[in-house]
């Protein structure tokens, strides 16, 4: 593969990088661990929420709500449940075919109907899934969870205006939401907007509720401008020392790729100083 030559090569690649350790750090204790969905509650049938499931007890947990699901296809919980454990051990053209025969089986469904487009976002089909979105979502009900969902694809499709809108569409619905907050804190991020992102994320960070993904999302914030010190202290706040120590050495591994959070450092001085 070719080597990355141009200062705007290099933030984009890091950016991706970064969009991924986003949903990689959120899983507390797997530096290495795929892709989850940001906001996840507990699973029916396991006694154990799945954001504190370490990776084998995830896998786990698939294999015995894929049995479940298998043994009654129709059962809407299970294939709900199947593919979010899908997607967060990284299987998600599975999860995409298990929420396609959910969506089948319950087509007017609007929860089902946000999964598969989460579902369909994971598996890289970002169109389709902003679609699948928009069909769940109705103007009379509108829901602050798919307005956060909508908004979190157009951030991947380079949208960042109209996700912002859908964002603060969302907090209108649910205010200082610290999941949609994060998001939002995350679109600045990613637009290399250092000082904006921190500020909505230790908004975020600051509400009741908000779990431990939108404090490693500040985090990221805090040492892509350099404060590596207080951005360790951040990413080691409230989890096991196993759990702190996997997700300080991801957190390190995206600050050190070819110095970037200095050139992001730098663009951000130079829009304040502007």
């Amino acid at each position: 593969m070719a080597k990355y030559t141009t200062s705007s090569s290099r933030h984009a690649c890091f950016l991706r990088g970064a969009a991924i350790a986003l949903v990689a750090l959120s899983l507390a204790g797997c530096a290495n661990q795929p892709k989850k969905e940001l906001t996840t509650g507990s699973i029916s049938r396991t006694s154990k929420p799945v954001q504190s499931m370490t990776a084998p007890e995830l896998s786990a947990a698939a294999e015995s709500i894929g049995q479940a699901y298998e043994k009654n296809p129709k059962d809407r919980e299970a294939g709900l449940n199947y593919a979010n454990l899908l997607r967060m051990t990284g299987r998600n053209e599975q999860a995409l075919a298990v929420m396609q025969q959910v969506a089948i089986n319950h087509p007017s469904d609007r929860e089902v109907l946000g999964a598969y487009g989460k579902a369909q976002a994971a598996a890289g089909q970002l169109e389709q899934a902003l679609a699948t979105i928009g069909r769940a979502q109705t103007p009379d009900r509108p829901d602050w969870k798919l307005k956060s969902a909508e908004g979190a694809i157009l951030d991947q499709l380079g949208r960042a205006q109209e996700a912002r809108l859908r964002y603060r569409e969302a907090l209108d619905l649910k205010p200082n939401e610290p999941s949609v907050l994060s998001n939002l804190g995350m679109s600045y991020l990613l637009t290399k907007d250092l000082r904006t992102a921190e500020t909505y994320l230790k908004s975020a960070a600051s509400q009741p509720g908000a779990d431990s993904s939108v404090r490693q999302n500040l985090a990221l914030a805090v040492g892509l401008q350099g404060r590596f010190q207080e951005a360790e202290t951040i990413a080691r706040q409230e989890l096991s020392s196993e759990q702190a120590e996997a997700n300080v050495a991801y957190l390190r591994s995206m600050l050190s790729q070819q110095g970037a959070w200095k050139e992001l450092a730098k663009a951000d001085d130079k829009k304040v100083a502007n």
